[in-house]
């Protein structure tokens, strides 16, 4: 009795004919690796037929072996010019999608923006210039009479150490670059008739590390007023009508004693920031106080005459805290996503 094939030419025909019908049916290069996978691979019809030739009979196994031979052959030149034909048509279509016309009008360049430091500096001078100050300007690279003589800081004060300053070699000169802006406060008394009503907005330098909430080139703003009369209700009325404008009409402060070389009384600054992340609360915002008379004095103003006022912030804490940056970072690293949030404005 002759034994029987297990693989029929008719089951090699029926796998082949929908192999080929799958591979010219696949429209993309993605559909044919599905198909491919259908139909060549190890669960596909043939693969399962081809697994059944250790069970053709011996006398059997060439001619069997020559069908199974050619199926695969015939899909592998099948699935080969496909694949060709596709990859054709999907370079021709991205070519197409990613033409230029070259006589098409330009695209204008993507307008730059000011960034928000510089915005938000500008917008707090802008609150003093409406109520009558003036804006005033000083060198960064500073004289150490101006940045803590004139301002009463010890000559031990830890201030002035190397750890917390930079200075300018040679150290015989005494050039620093300036830790504040007060000295364009000093500047202005010398250079100014009386009353005075000042802001010095700028760049300052500390021996900071940059982190989170630290780094060590920053802008301040500081004020200064000199008129006859001034006391720390002036003081209180003036830097509760900044906060309002900066954080909102709900805003309000409070002060908290504490101690300044350059004032007496001296006070730290809170805001009550009502849109706060987490919740409205206080906020540390700066310092402030009753200039000292022995600053007057150093700028040859009598101060049984005069009084003034004077108070400083940060502009990068300033913004930190008014548009919920976690990281102080972000600011000076330059890329043009942090800038892009804030559409130009602050």
């Amino acid at each position: 009795m002759a034994e029987v094939n297990p693989i029929n030419p008719e089951a090699v025909a029926a796998a082949t004919d929908a192999a080929v019908a799958a591979f010219n049916a696949a429209t993309t290069l993605a559909d044919l690796k599905q198909a491919k996978t259908e139909h060549l691979g190890e669960h596909s019809a043939i693969a399962k037929l081809n697994g059944l030739m250790r069970e053709v009979p011996k006398e059997l196994k060439a001619e069997t072996g020559k069908l199974m031979g050619q199926a695969r052959g015939q899909l592998e030149r099948v699935f080969k010019t496909q694949e060709e034909k596709l990859a054709a048509a999907e370079a021709a279509a991205q070519l197409a999608a990613e033409a230029v016309d070259v006589t098409a009008a330009p695209q204008r360049a993507v307008s730059g923006g000011r960034h928000p430091l510089a915005q938000l500096q500008e917008e707090m001078a802008d609150v003093f210039v409406a109520m009558g100050w003036e804006i005033a300007e000083g060198p960064e690279l500073e004289h150490d009479w101006f940045n803590f003589n004139a301002l009463g800081f010890d000559d031990d004060h830890p201030a002035r150490a190397e750890a917390d300053t930079f200075y300018v070699e040679p150290a015989g000169r005494k050039l620093l670059l300036r830790t504040h802006t007060s000295p364009v406060q000093i500047r202005a008394l010398l250079e100014r008739e009386l009353p005075v009503y000042v802001v010095a907005p700028g760049r300052v330098y500390r021996t900071d590390e940059l982190d989170a909430t630290h780094t060590p080139v920053f802008h301040q703003i500081e004020g200064i007023a000199i008129d006859k009369g001034l006391t720390m209700a002036h003081l209180k009325g003036t830097l509760e009508h900044f906060a309002r404008k900066m954080f909102g009409p709900e805003a309000k402060i409070r002060l908290r004693s504490n101690f300044f070389p350059f004032t007496e009384p001296s006070a730290e600054m809170d805001v009550w920031f009502p849109a706060a992340r987490g919740g409205a609360r206080w906020i540390e915002w700066g310092g402030c106080g009753m200039v000292d008379p022995n600053v007057l004095l150093a700028a040859g103003i009598d101060p049984t005459e005069y009084q003034g006022f004077a108070f400083g912030m940060g502009i990068e804490r300033t913004l930190q805290f008014r548009n919920n940056i976690p990281d102080m970072r972000d600011m000076v690293e330059g890329d043009i996503r942090f800038n892009a949030q804030f559409g130009g404005l602050v």
